[in-house]
Formats: C-alpha cells, sequence, structure tokens
C-alpha cells in the first residue's frame, strides 16, 4: 500500500512563502501527481497538478505563485508557495490524481500575522 507524508508546513505571515513536500513509497514514475487542500469546514480541493511528463496546471487563484514539481527518482512531488494569503490557510495533501490512494495526515499551512 503507497504511503504518502507531507511535510514543509507551518506559520507563515501574508505574503511569505513555503515550500511542501511529498514523500511517496512507491514510485511516482508516470502517475500523474497532484496536490490538494482542505480549509477549515470547506471540502478538498485540487490547487495544482503535474502529468509525468513534468506538464502543470493549477487553480486559477494560485496562478503565478505556486509551482509544482517533482523529482521521480526521489520518489517525490514539492509545491513552492508564495505571496501566500489568509484564506490559504489549510491542510494541505499530495495524492495520485487519477486513482486516489489512502490520504496522508497533510501538512497543516496557517498564513496569519
Amino acid at each position: 500500500q503507497v504511503q504518502l507524508v507531507e511535510s514543509g508546513g507551518g506559520l507563515v505571515q501574508p505574503g511569505g512563502s513555503l515550500r511542501l513536500s511529498c514523500t511517496v513509497s512507491g514510485t511516482i514514475f508516470g502517475i500523474y501527481m497532484a496536490w490538494y487542500r482542505q480549509a477549515p469546514g470547506k471540502q478538498r480541493e485540487l490547487v495544482a497538478r503535474i502529468t509525468a511528463g513534468g506538464t502543470t496546471n493549477y487553480l486559477d487563484s494560485v496562478k503565478g505563485r505556486f509551482t509544482i514539481s517533482r523529482d521521480n527518482v526521489k520518489g517525490a512531488v514539492y509545491m513552492q508557495m508564495d505571496s501566500l494569503k489568509p484564506e490559504e490557510t489549510a491542510v494541505y495533501y499530495c495524492n495520485n490524481y487519477r486513482r486516489t490512494w489512502s490520504w496522508g495526515q497533510g501538512t497543516q499551512v496557517t498564513v496569519s500575522s
């Protein structure tokens, strides 16, 4: 069973940056990966995705500020988040975009002054 471990979250001021990491216990070669987030009281939403070949796609509200990337050798997916906003406070998760694996614990991102 694939295990996902997200890290890199924390408390950051508005306008600040964080880099999230996701380590996958199995291979991610050929896997379409994605980052999601879930804010308190809201449904989980797709934030960014990256194909096996490296093509990326973003939620409109994060375009130009977030960058998803991957390292197939390390079995890792990353997301650089810049110019963070308070409304982006949420637990962030990664997962297989096409066939959802069991969710990891996520990493908490809190944007607050």
